[in-house]
């Protein structure tokens, strides 16, 4: 069994924001893999299932995701943990893969790797930096730039489609750094 977990934050506040750039990720695999959701409120998280397959996004906001996932992952005992999540230190478009590794300062995988470990595979969203004047916070939970939506499906489906090569593949075959092509 392999878990995906998108990070983001819950509400419709935070919808198009570019901290909820793994949401997107899992709402374009739930488009496509057609799972059931699984209503279980201790999950603190929206999951689904399909087959071998749980799809979550927890909705205990950034700084609390570890808790969803800790719940799924005790519950269900998957081999394999995948977080999609956004990353400052990519440019807009760009994609990298990875096992573990420090948080980066983002306070979603904080939380995660508090809960379990740092040992599971991630899916990092390029989202570039703020411009010198721009606080950090604020250009995370801002919303896309009319130049990157331009772009963003693109970004997703990518991020997505890696994301689930990632649960037959050995992140050798995937891990490469990728970039959008106009971007």
């Amino acid at each position: 069994m392999t878990l995906i977990v998108g990070l983001g934050n819950p509400t419709k506040q935070y919808e198009r924001t570019r901290h909820n750039a793994g949401f997107l990720a899992i709402d374009n695999m739930i488009d496509r893999v057609k799972p059931a959701a699984v209503a279980k409120s201790s999950f603190k998280g929206e999951l689904f299932k399909a087959g071998d397959l749980l799809l979550l996004k927890p909705t205990t906001f950034m700084n609390l995701s570890g808790e969803s996932v800790q719940a799924v992952q005790s519950y269900y005992k998957p081999e394999k943990t995948i977080v999609i999540h956004d990353d400052l230190d990519l440019p807009f478009g760009a994609l990298r893969f990875k096992r573990g590794g420090s948080s980066g300062g983002h306070n979603g995988l904080k939380s995660i790797d508090a809960a379990i470990g740092a040992d599971y595979l991630r899916v990092r969203m390029g989202i570039g930096r703020p411009s010198v004047c721009a606080a950090t916070i604020d250009y995370v939970l801002g919303r896309w730039s009319s130049d990157e939506e331009a772009h963003l499906d693109d970004l997703v489906l990518a991020a997505a489609t890696a994301a689930l090569q990632l649960v037959t593949d050995p992140l050798e075959m995937v891990q490469t750094t990728r970039t959008l092509k106009g971007v």
